[in-house]
């Protein structure tokens, strides 16, 4: 088996729709890549996500991207994602060009600048061209979506640009996999049919030899192979785009902490907490409505795309009343980004950056008042925990700022770190006298294991849990869950035929 792949080729990973598997198969094959000394990166041109990453120099790009970056043991770099789009309403996006805010769009407003688009997806290609011999590429939804075909930038378009072979994936899980498959490559021109060099089914489970004749009339049909079945897979996970993953909660257990977190219904960056729902040591749950709360140890407020709508969604609801009977009867309540703002006395957006609404009273356990402003700041934090409620030992981390607001304090608050800019409010995170509330700017900070069990612990030691007797290491989860990931092409997918796939394509 060839081992290195010569010069620069490009796979590209589509698929009949959205949630078949493309972003984890993509991870799949740059790790697969990898391990056999390949310097490959991951691509997708156009991303609509609410979950987003901050590189090392500031510029914000898809969080899945940046995860699949990690399968390649790459530091994600902005030229994997140049475009992204994160929905902030109805029918109205930021649109995010190589990492930097340039407005809000509908869609009408946005496919108008098609041009512009495509030539920053193109410029970003050039630069995975210049530094890495391979690309896997990340298509969208699904390239048979015809009434957007002339606006197309991230399916067929990518892969014309890249000379890209197509794999096209299919979910059986969700029933009629071969109709799925068949018609999506119906519904593709000549041309972009001439492109698609196989197919894949993803989560399949069951006797596969039941499943055979009809991969065989499917092959006599398109004149396409099927390169593999990917068994069904309980167990893995993957940093998502724009949809909260079933697998991301667990049914409450009374023997461990019981965190509960707001399903807000325009919740962003909910991947800070995968490293609490993976963590076998705690029960998490997310909950929309009041009654589903319970009497929670820690109560989270996650980030949000609107957060002046979602904090009135938190008062229509009944859920701010509810919050605030949970920290009067000892949960601890911790408020991530725009969860953080919503804590506040007073949400302004007077220039309506987000919603409709100027001006919103918050939740109030924090004397604080936010302004959201056009500019967005973006930037990686290194820091470290300073003396305070929460804890007494410093222990490194790293986070990223992503967010549109200034907040100003009415009261004094404990620091909980060090800021690189001697901020004088505490705005990466504070905490009231008794460390029942907790603010924080920071995304990511869960995926530090020692500040993660410390500040669990901390619950523990509250609640009188003992602590676990085998501490939980999301890192090194992370790095098996890569290598099941590269496994799966390893057993399951005709990899040699995939390798003179790539021969031939160049």
């Amino acid at each position: 088996m060839t081992s290195k792949v010569p010069a620069f080729k490009s796979l590209m990973i589509q698929g009949t729709g959205s949630g078949v598997g493309k972003s984890i198969l993509t991870a799949a094959f740059c790790r697969w890549f990898k391990k056999r000394g390949v310097r490959v990166a991951p691509f997708k041109a156009q991303n609509m996500s609410l979950n987003s990453f901050i590189t090392r120099d500031g510029l914000e790009m898809g969080r899945a991207q940046a995860y699949q970056a990690q399968a390649c043991q790459i530091a994600p770099h902005v030229c994997m994602n140049p475009v992204l789009l994160k929905p902030s309403g109805d029918n109205l996006s930021q649109v995010v060009l190589m990492g930097k805010l340039k407005c809000n769009n509908n869609a009408r407003q946005y496919y108008n600048n098609r041009e512009e688009h495509f030539a920053v997806v193109q410029s970003a290609f050039k630069y995975l061209r210049e530094n890495y011999e391979m690309a896997v590429i990340e298509g969208a939804g699904s390239p048979a979506e015809i009434n957007l075909r002339e606006n197309d930038i991230v399916n067929m378009a990518t892969a014309h640009m890249a000379n890209a072979p197509v794999l096209i994936v299919g979910d059986i899980d969700r029933g009629g996999v071969f109709a799925w498959m068949k018609g999506t490559y119906d519904l593709l021109t000549e041309e972009e049919q001439g492109r698609v060099s196989g197919f894949i089914i993803n989560k399949f489970r069951g006797d596969i030899n039941l499943l055979q004749p009809g991969v065989r009339m499917f092959e006599d049909m398109v004149k396409k192979p099927v390169l593999g079945v990917i068994p069904f897979q309980r167990d893995l996970f993957v940093d998502e785009e724009d949809a909260l993953p079933s697998t991301q909660t667990k049914n409450h257990d009374p023997s461990k902490l019981n965190i509960v977190i707001i399903r807000l219904p325009r919740i962003s960056n909910f991947t800070d907490f995968t490293p609490l729902v993976e963590d076998p040591n705690v029960s998490v749950r997310y909950v929309w409505q009041a009654s589903q709360l319970g009497h929670p140890d820690l109560l989270i407020i996650p980030g949000s795309k609107n957060t002046l709508a979602d904090c009135q969604f938190l008062k229509e609801e009944g859920l701010q009343e509810t919050i605030l009977k949970c920290h009067k009867q000892g949960s601890i309540v911790l408020g991530v980004c725009a969860g953080f703002q919503i804590l506040g006395s007073t949400l302004h957006d007077p220039e309506n950056i987000e919603s409709h609404h100027r001006q919103i009273s918050g939740i109030g356990l924090f004397q604080m008042e936010t302004t959201l402003q056009p500019e967005k700041i973006t930037q990686q934090v290194c820091t470290k925990t300073v003396n305070s409620p929460l804890f007494k030992q410093s222990l490194d981390l790293t986070g990223y700022e992503i967010h549109m607001g200034i907040s100003e304090f009415q009261k004094t608050y404990h620091h909980l770190f060090a800021s690189e800019t001697n901020d004088p409010v505490g705005s990466l995170g504070i905490c009231n006298d008794d460390g029942s509330v907790i603010g924080t700017y920071l995304h990511g900070l869960f995926d530090s294991d020692s500040f993660r069990e410390a500040f669990l612990n901390r619950l523990r030691n509250l609640r009188g849990l003992p602590q676990p007797e085998q501490a939980f290491h999301f890192s090194k989860l992370r790095e098996d869950q890569f290598d099941k990931l590269s496994d799966l092409i390893e057993n399951h997918i005709d990899h040699q035929q995939v390798l003179d796939i790539l021969e031939r394509s160049s």
